[in-house]
């Protein structure tokens, strides 16, 4: 039974530069997996209805995905998990740990801009994982670059091969639809936000192309299509599955267009769950015993509940609803009566789930990203490092009446991976260090509205924060007595050396040969 369930399971997540509308994607893969009946308009205040991906309020008002959201429907026989990813770069962070948890991903790029700076960073990630991608060129039905020209770009930036499986007739205002290359088949563009597109059976080299698209239109599609055969390799399935080839598709998620191609195409040569490396051995997904880790932490999906989740993503065996299970970082036995599974806010109780599926597990505050679960194997998965922040700003308490709060908030916040907390050795304040500046905005605001809290930041320049460690403890002391008012340490009592510019660290590292100093959490 094991077999038949992974084989069903597609585990992706959307990665993009913002605005490329990877949000608007997501909602539409939603509206054909029947998990919801009307789209939304994202950022038309017009319709109240907000999309269903993105439900924190800061969100709502700026129109970004702020954290990543877990979403799961099921389309034809296939058991779908999307994760949505921030594609703001002030939260990359977070993107990088999702991609840990997904089997392939899901490249979104806008047609007249090309290839972004944040989408050149994702597919580092994806290419040193060996992550298969597919890439979707969105928003034909504005004026954009040349398809050719786009994918040369693509194959350029992203340094990966492409193979176009759709390509698109016109552009701009004269965009009449998608040719299918995977399935011959064409579908014709009317621009409708609610509805779906027809499709129609055409032979290419019969005038009956003329007919629908017009005869300028379908001559330049024949040649198209026929440099696309000289140029392009066969699609191979395999190479895709190696990560050496991108397949592509063109379309307007907020029209509703080429988003059904994409995911007739993407249930059918999408990798199902794959081995997960951890530090003993690999685990294959066919194992019987269940094993997991935690990828993400997220406070208050619920806000009349003031609970964490914490979002597990299951690698092997099966999770049962109430088994007992290994807390490997704690040794603890642990037990889950109440897990859930996710469509955007509204999530409901399952009794087991398989590997591929990721699991909500309630947290009170037993659990750290990149915990492991397992049913007694003592086997730790590889998470990815928190980086060393490069934005620093003292957080102080603005409502002395409400410091239980603050302190309550930013524990929970910290949890979450936002951002991460050092407590100064020498004056005992809390420092925050970010990899963005709007993080400090979105820790304030969710402070206020989720724990009541209010706080006040204080600038420090500061340029990097950085791990520090040595065999020889004379050494190390010396180090802290001299630096005493740089010393920090992190929430696991490590110790952190602030560094207030690029100067002062490179005569740390000159004066002290027996320290190392290191640039992310784990080493």
């Amino acid at each position: 039974m094991n077999e038949q369930e992974i084989q069903k399971r597609r585990t992706f997540a959307i990665i993009s530069h913002p605005d490329a509308g990877k949000t608007t994607l997501t909602e539409k893969l939603l509206l054909f997996g029947g998990q919801i009946q009307v789209a939304g308009a994202v950022k038309s205040n017009k319709i109240k209805k907000t999309a269903t991906s993105d439900w924190m309020d800061i969100e709502k008002q700026r129109g970004i995905s702020v954290s990543t959201s877990v979403m799961e429907f099921d389309y034809r026989d296939y058991k779908v998990n999307i994760l949505d990813t921030p594609g703001h770069q002030d939260f990359c962070e977070d993107t990088f740990r999702t991609l840990t948890a997904v089997d392939c991903a899901i490249i979104v790029i806008d047609g007249a801009k090309g290839v972004e700076a944040q989408t050149r960073k994702l597919m580092t990630v994806c290419r040193m994982r060996k992550t298969p991608v597919i890439v979707f060129i969105n928003k034909m039905d504005r004026e954009g670059r040349d398809p050719f020209d786009l994918l040369d770009e693509v194959e350029a930036e992203l340094q990966i091969k492409v193979r176009p499986l759709s390509w698109p007739i016109n552009q701009g205002q004269r965009f009449k639809g998608v040719y299918n290359i995977y399935e011959q088949n064409l579908n014709l563009f009317t621009p409708n936000k609610q509805v779906v597109t027809e499709k129609v059976e055409v032979d290419i080299n019969t005038s009956a192309l003329d007919e629908f698209v017009g005869e300028s239109d379908a001559t330049k599609l024949r040649e198209d299509l026929d440099l696309i055969e000289g140029v392009y390799p066969e699609f191979d399935v395999n190479t895709y599955l190696s990560g050496e080839v991108a397949p592509v598709f063109f379309g307007s998620a907020l029209n509703n267009f080429g988003v059904q191609e994409l995911l007739d195409c993407f249930v059918e040569i999408a990798p199902s769950p794959r081995p997960t490396q951890a530090e003993e051995r690999l685990v294959e997904p066919t194992e019987p015993k269940f094993t997991g880790f935690i990828f993400k932490i997220t406070a208050n999906i619920d806000p009349n509940h003031r609970s964490c989740t914490a979002f597990c993503k299951v690698c092997s065996g099966k999770f049962v609803r109430n088994a007992p299970y290994q807390h490997i970082r704690q040794g603890k036995t642990v037990r889950f009566s109440s897990p859930t599974q996710f469509m955007a806010q509204k999530k409901s109780t399952i009794e087991e789930a398989y590997p591929g599926d990721i699991v909500g597990l309630p947290d009170n505050g037993i659990f750290k990203i990149g915990d492991t679960l397992t049913e007694g194997e003592q086997l730790h998965f590889k998470g990815l490092p928190s980086f060393s922040p490069e934005m620093f700003k003292y957080i102080e308490n603005a409502d002395p009446m409400k410091t239980k709060q603050l302190a309550k908030g930013i524990d929970q916040l910290m949890d979450e991976g936002v951002a991460q907390m050092f407590i100064n050795q020498f004056n005992g304040r809390k420092l925050i260090g970010t990899v963005g500046q709007l993080q400090f905005e979105v820790i304030q605001y969710r402070l206020e509205n989720e724990y009541n809290a209010q706080c006040r930041w204080e600038p420090v320049s500061l340029y990097k924060a950085c791990w520090i460690e040595s065999d020889d403890d004379v050494e190390l002391e010396a180090f802290k007595k001299r630096k005493y008012q740089y010393m920090a340490k992190d929430r696991d009592g490590r110790d952190v050396f602030l560094a207030d510019s690029n100067y002062v660290l490179q005569m740390a590292q000159q004066d002290f040969k027996h320290i190392k100093f290191h640039f992310t959490s784990e080493f």
